[in-house]
């Protein structure tokens, strides 16, 4: 995220240095990727940011995944995964289900009602999606605020909590990266710009306002991180607080942004997915889609029209409003529907007719595109809807 900023106290100059009202010197980290070769800010900590007193393995939630095979398009009932009171016992970090997974994306959901441990995702970059309730979430570079549809960015090895806020339980899509989450390289100018054409700029991110200071000893994290076998987790106690940072500057920190503030590119015929993306990654990519005027062509048809991904498996949440091509599916608020690569897959019958002369799309989803299969997580075996492949014929292999 190559937009700079500044919060707290920081040296005029970097690397010197920088001193304490008692005299001593602040710790400076510099948090970078890519080595020392790409975006990066610069942390200033009271106390020694490495310094560590334990480390015990920790026991991620299962991250096992089996194969789509047969293939088939798949329709996901996520909220059936937290029935009842069961979300308020969870948070989420601990709390997530594993829903779809590869070797570049994992796709989580979480209904929580409990603060999480500290953490750090040290495998790659998070983007959360709040599909309903609020949390404040509370970072080392300082504290965001979390509404109804937020996009929470959160960078590698950026160490965290979230605490939900009000009697509403927080519902949370997770996507977990293998890599850094960003605008579209499309959307950029050469130095980083969000330029006009984008479907949104520099004033709808919004990041920490300033530095938040915690006092303690003695404090757990959870880090997940690489293993031999994929991702696994410690525990590390620090002899202080992480949250220790007096200021920072730079170009890499968390922020949210609001699936409301995007501006829908819409044409005179049917607009591709790539008109909707937000965010990509490492082989995959994020589009929204957003209530909007539709196409105004005379002879338009405003649903998509029949495709095959040859090249990527496709996900779609949703999480507001309407869907007009899925109507008659058994999709609703909460479902994910994965039509994967080599499967074509469209709009239900009879959405084509119905959407003929629309001029206003009433809908709210989120879609990840992924290059390499996916394969169903224990959070998709436990929610799948077995009708949903043969909703477009009416009958089963059992008719």
């Amino acid at each position: 995220m190559a937009h700079y900023r500044r919060a707290g106290e920081v040296p005029p100059k970097r690397h010197t240095q920088f001193r304490t009202p008692e005299g001593g010197l602040y710790y400076e980290e510099l948090m970078g990727e890519e080595g020392f070769s790409s975006d990066s800010s610069l942390l200033y900590h009271r106390a020694i940011p490495s310094a560590v007193v334990d480390a015990t393995p920790w026991e991620l939630p299962d991250q096992s995944t089996t194969e789509n095979r047969p293939l088939l398009a798949r329709h996901l009932q996520l909220h059936a995964l937290f029935p009842g009171e069961e979300g308020k016992r969870a948070d989420v970090v601990t709390g997530r289900r594993l829903v779809l997974g590869n070797g570049d994306v994992r796709i989580s959901y979480v209904v929580a009602g409990e603060a999480s441990p500290l953490y750090r995702n040290a495998v790659g970059d998070e983007c959360v999606y709040v599909e309903a309730g609020a949390a404040t979430v509370e970072t080392v570079f300082g504290t965001l605020t979390a509404r109804q549809g937020d996009y929470v960015l959160l960078p590698r090895a950026t160490t965290h909590r979230w605490v939900p806020v009000g009697e509403e339980p927080l519902r949370c899509y997770v996507i977990e990266a293998n890599s850094h989450i960003a605008p579209p390289k499309r959307y950029l100018s050469r130095y980083g710009q969000l330029l006009e054409h984008a479907p949104y700029c520099e004033r709808d991110l919004h990041g920490p306002d300033g530095p938040l200071l915690v006092d303690g000893s003695d404090v757990e994290v959870l880090v997940k991180h690489r293993g031999s076998r994929g991702v696994t987790g410690t525990r590390y106690t620090y002899p202080t607080h992480p949250f220790d940072v007096v200021g920072w500057d730079g170009c890499l920190y968390p922020y949210t942004f609001s699936v409301h503030d995007f501006e829908p590119i819409t044409g005179r015929v049917h607009q591709p997915p790539p008109a909707h993306q937000v965010f990509e990654g490492d082989n995959f990519v994020i589009c929204n889609f957003v209530p909007r005027k539709v196409d105004y062509h005379p002879l338009a048809v405003p649903v998509p029209y029949y495709h095959s991904n040859v090249d990527s498996d496709e996900v779609m949440f949703y999480c507001g409003g309407d869907y007009e091509a899925r109507k008659g599916s058994g999709i609703g608020q909460g479902s994910i529907s994965l039509h994967p690569g080599g499967y074509a897959h469209g709009p239900q019958p009879g959405a084509m007719e119905r959407a003929l002369g629309a001029e206003f799309f009433d809908e709210l989803a989120v879609m990840v595109d992924t290059f390499r299969p996916l394969e169903l997580g224990e959070g998709a075996v436990a929610s799948e809807d077995p009708n949903y492949a043969w909703t477009w014929s009416g009958r089963g292999p059992a008719s």
